[in-house]
């Protein structure tokens, strides 16, 4: 079985697309006496096939018919259709499902074709054209089941280029379909035309998606143009509207240079067009004729033929007359002058130029379907042992892979992924396929090299193209990020709820014992500490990076320097009662405060010329992980982030230092201690964060920042504000005064 895809109507009306319903079916127009020629050379050619004795016998060669009207949609429908064996026409006469199929004869247009050559290629489908001539068809590695009975379109645009420059026309117009047939086949005569010296003074396009093809504005611009001679690369349906709109301005005086696609086309030799086409030249194929063909095609009758009424419409062209039943099938742009009667002799019209130009291009169907003939053949005929295959196999031609037309190679093919790497001592036939490195491409069959793919693009799984990097950082879309931002919201309420608490028992021994407006002060600032490390999550912007290091130094250094205060403040008070004691002006609240804001002015200072003079930035970092892109916040200058961190170290060290040296103050209601075992938790956690961080990277580094902060920050709560709680809610009979001075025994 043969899958025949064929434009036996060439042109479509176009329809206006509401985007709110269904598009409807494209209607076909303009009947081809090429292509209704070519169907007959097809029947003709299969046939005698089947007749023949000594190629394929017991095989009978069939075939499917599918008129395509040239659409791509309907070209790739029908091509799927041939591969399914899915119709929604049924007959007894069907055969597919004892058939094998074999190839596809088509497309007739050269950008179909690359549409149906991705597409079968990927299945190793052979596809024979017999029209398609577009140069970039000829890449096997890219189409490596097209075969085609024509010659590319690269010698037909430099024999162009080469008639053009024999005339001595130096000022050219250049216009083409806008699909790959014409914009390959223009740009090789345009290159050539530039190269010998000659000059382009427009290049056009004719529009397929639009009605009128583009035809006004082309026709404004030759127009507007001093050039008289103009190449134009296109099919012959495609090139009609642009004549209609030449005689309809009544641009004459032109010379056309046209490629094999119209140059003896009989859509384009009624009379209306002479005044317009009248002295153009062109290029066009042999003119070889199938021989026998010319007596079936004069056996054709109306009544007789099958496919009664494609033969009608052929019979109204040929003749340019009407049948009294049912209408004007043509289309034509002229009136019939006379009735069909089905009678007329074909002899008569023989020598006629429409009939003579609708069998220019037949001997490529016969070529494609003999070409075809003689491959089964040579399948059939392979002998084991000696065939292409593993083992010297053959395929059966009852049931053979549409891969198995043979092969002959040294070394397969690599691909995408890979680069050929040549053997010592063979010929370059023969290579071994190794697997791009890591952060390299290949995206071509048999690549030689490698391709690194840019800082910001990752190689896929296959290796085959780049695709973006993904992007890290903490982000509160992760459950990393979730879990740390709710932690430390909800952290941040507890401050304030202690200090609430001390507000509402101010009056009570043991909230007066520990300094009233300090313990105020420190849960203000636990509540930023907790609230800073907010900061830390979600994308790292500069200002982000910028704040955070700084936010976070100022917040804590705000709580430990009133801790240190506190401290202090419990040390002069207890010395103050000692007879004779001058230390007594040193306990007044204002001490106090002046240490805080000397100890949080330092840092302020400090954060002030980090930020001045080497500040914090956003940084991508593709080093730790090179599949990801690392958002992160580079901190500048190392030396002032580690002695800010350093300065805090520092007072937490010193209040350490002094609560514990006055952790045995006769004091019930001394805080020192507690204040000895929250500095302990502080600093211990710190000092764990520095290797830890040191040793993480990505978001986990900065995860690792934020549990250092609700970790101390927790530490100094639990260890200095959860005994007071405790004995203000639980436990108000030790809240007395007469139980605040420590009795010596």
């Amino acid at each position: 079985m043969i899958g025949v895809l064929l434009g036996i109507h060439t042109d479509k009306i176009y329809q206006k697309l509401t985007f709110n319903v269904r598009p409807p079916k494209t209607l076909c127009t303009v009947f081809s006496l090429d292509f209704f020629h070519q169907i007959h050379t097809l029947i003709y050619s299969i046939e005698g096939i089947n007749k023949d004795l000594n190629i394929l016998s017991n095989v009978t060669l069939g075939f499917q018919l599918y008129d395509t009207c040239d659409i791509p949609h309907y070209e790739l429908q029908g091509a799927l259709q041939f591969l399914t064996e899915i119709t929604t026409l049924t007959s007894n006469t069907r055969c597919n499902t004892r058939s094998s199929f074999s190839a596809v004869i088509g497309s007739t247009i050269s950008a179909n074709s690359i549409i149906l050559a991705h597409v079968l290629g990927t299945f190793r489908y052979p596809q024979i054209s017999p029209y398609s001539s577009v140069s970039l068809l000829s890449n096997q590695k890219m189409f490596p089941s097209f075969f085609r009975t024509v010659s590319s379109d690269k010698f037909q645009s430099m024999g162009l280029a080469q008639l053009v420059l024999r005339f001595g026309w130096t000022w050219i117009g250049l216009v083409a379909t806008d699909n790959d047939y014409g914009f390959l086949g223009i740009q090789i005569i345009k290159q050539e035309i530039i190269n010998a010296g000659a000059c382009v003074a427009f290049t056009e396009y004719i529009r397929l998606g639009q009605p009128n093809r583009n035809a006004p504005h082309i026709v404004n611009a030759i127009k507007g143009s001093t050039v008289k001679v103009i190449v134009v690369f296109s099919v012959d349906v495609e090139f009609v509207p642009l004549v209609n709109e030449m005689l309809k301005q009544n641009i004459i005086g032109r010379i056309f240079i046209g490629n094999a696609g119209w140059s003896r086309s009989p859509l384009l030799s009624i009379k209306n067009y002479i005044q317009i086409l009248n002295g153009a030249l062109g290029l066009n194929g042999d003119d070889y004729q199938v021989p026998g063909l010319s007596q079936l095609l004069s056996k054709i009758r109306p009544s007789e033929s099958m496919g009664e009424s494609w033969v009608n419409v052929y019979w109204e062209t040929i003749f340019n007359c009407k049948f009294l039943y049912g209408k004007n099938l043509t289309g034509s742009l002229e009136t019939p002058g006379k009735i069909c009667t089905g009678e007329e002799s074909l002899d008569d019209v023989k020598n006629s130029s429409i009939y003579i130009s609708s069998l220019r291009y037949s001997h490529y169907i016969y070529m494609s379907v003999n070409v075809l003939a003689k491959a089964l053949q040579d399948l059939k005929s392979c002998k084991e042992v000696e065939g292409s295959f593993s083992h010297g196999t053959c395929a059966d031609i009852w049931n053979f892979k549409p891969w198995q037309v043979p092969r002959s190679v040294c070394s397969e093919s690599c691909p995408p992924g890979f680069r050929k790497a040549a053997r010592k001592g063979q010929p370059v036939c023969c290579f071994d396929c190794v697997q791009c490195l890591q952060g390299e491409i290949s995206n071509q069959t048999d690549s030689i090299n490698c391709i690194r793919c840019p800082w910001d693009q990752w190689p896929n799984s296959e290796k085959s193209k780049c695709l973006p990097k993904s992007m890290e950082f903490l982000s509160y879309d992760d459950a990393l990020g979730k879990t740390l931002a709710t932690i430390s919201i909800i952290s941040s309420l507890f401050p304030p709820i202690i200090l609430g608490l001390f507000i509402l028992h101010r009056q009570t021994p043991i909230v007066k014992a520990n300094n009233y407006s300090l313990s105020c002060l420190v849960l203000m600032s636990l509540c930023l500490c907790f609230l800073c490390s907010l900061v830390f999550i979600g994308f790292p912007h500069h200002q982000k990076c910028l704040l955070r290091q700084v936010l976070f130094g100022l917040a804590f250094t705000l709580c430990v320097s009133s801790i240190l205060a506190k401290t202090i403040m419990v040390v002069f008070a207890f010395m103050a009662t000692r007879p004779g004691s001058n230390l007594r002006k040193w306990t007044n609240p204002q001490v106090s405060y002046m240490i805080i804001f000397s100890c949080f002015l330092i840092q302020f200072i400090l954060c002030i010329t980090w930020v001045s003079i080497d500040s914090p930035f956003q940084q991508h970092n593709t080093k730790a992980n090179p599949e990801l892109i690392i958002v992160e916040c580079n901190e500048g200058s190392p030396i002032a982030f580690w002695t800010m961190l350093g300065y805090l170290f520092l007072l937490a060290t010193i209040s350490f230092i002094v609560a514990f040296l006055a952790r045995k103050l006769p004091d019930r209601f001394n805080e020192a201690q507690f204040i000895t075992f929250s500095m302990l938790a502080f600093l211990s956690v710190w000092v764990a964060f520095i290797p830890a961080s040191l040793s993480a990277q990505g978001q986990y580094t900065v995860a690792m920042e934020i549990f250092a902060i609700l970790a101390s920050s927790w530490a100094l709560v639990i260890c200095m504000f959860l005994p007071k709680c405790f004995i203000i809610l639980f436990r108000p009979d030790k809240n007395c005064r007469h139980l605040i001075i420590k009795t010596k025994d």
